[in-house]
């Protein structure tokens, strides 16, 4: 089996070379590490650089995260995804979080999530980029800010929002990727049974912990093997469908 992680934060791995080379073992041949801000933008650039040889490929994805967003380096950093958007497969972590804390406390963050989540999407856009989206406790407002900018390509990522949502976005052509929470989160359970397969991909969000227990790129076998549960379907064939999906998606 050929397994695609489609959503990773690689440079939180303590040593990623071993990291890399246990998911290579369990059939992984690709990775999408996330960018989360301008540090991480660079990093996924350089490192994805440096591993282009060898059966597992690490492809970029460049962003910048709902969380804790710092207006003094929110146009440096747009700026940087901008220069470097030919060398992205994709445009992420990017993204609405109604939940975080700071968002909680004032309209104002909120406000400041939507501006940049639409010029994030508009950039995807015109440069036929599909975008990988972070949606929590923003799901609706997630849905029709991309449907409003016209993107044509994106990924729900780790979705557990409302059906009447995942109906939506699915009507609109949008992709759900899948975490090992299958496993056990009802709301994630519920989302992935109701995402035909051809709508699906497979992740890790490595470095989060499931269960108490951290994330790496190797278990996205663990996410595979919840998904066909939950699928009733072989675990082969949901490898060979979610690995065929991330390829057309990501153009990878």
């Amino acid at each position: 089996m050929e397994l695609v992680d489609t959503h990773a934060h690689l440079e939180d791995l303590e040593n990623l070379d071993e990291a890399l080379g246990r998911a290579e073992e369990v059939g992984v041949v690709a990775v999408i590490t996330m960018g989360s801000d301008h540090e991480t933008n660079l990093w996924a650039l350089r490192e994805s650089m440096r591993r282009r040889r060898g059966k597992l490929r690490v492809y970029p994805a460049l962003g910048l995260h709902p969380w804790g967003l710092d207006p003094s380096k929110i146009d440096v950093t747009v700026q940087l995804v901008q220069q470097n958007i030919e060398e992205a497969v994709a445009l992420g972590e990017i993204g609405l979080d109604y939940w975080y804390k700071e968002a909680r406390k004032s309209p104002e963050k909120k406000e400041q999530q939507r501006e940049l989540f639409r010029r994030l999407l508009e950039m995807a856009r015109k440069n036929g980029k599909p975008v990988s989206i972070h949606s929590r406790g923003a799901w609706a407002d997630c849905v029709s800010i991309a449907m409003e900018t016209g993107v044509e390509k994106a990924v729900f990522h780790w979705f557990s929002g409302p059906l009447k949502v995942l109906e939506e976005l699915l009507d609109q052509g949008y992709y759900v990727s899948a975490t090992p929470a299958a496993a056990y989160s009802k709301e994630h359970r519920d989302a992935i049974k109701r995402t035909p397969l051809d709508r699906l991909v497979l992740e890790t969000d490595s470095t989060v912990p499931y269960r108490g227990e951290p994330s790496e790129p190797a278990h996205v076998l663990k996410t595979l093997c919840a998904v066909a549960e939950l699928k009733d379907e072989k675990q082969e064939k949901v490898a060979e469908k979610t690995t065929e999906n991330a390829r057309s998606l990501f153009r990878i």
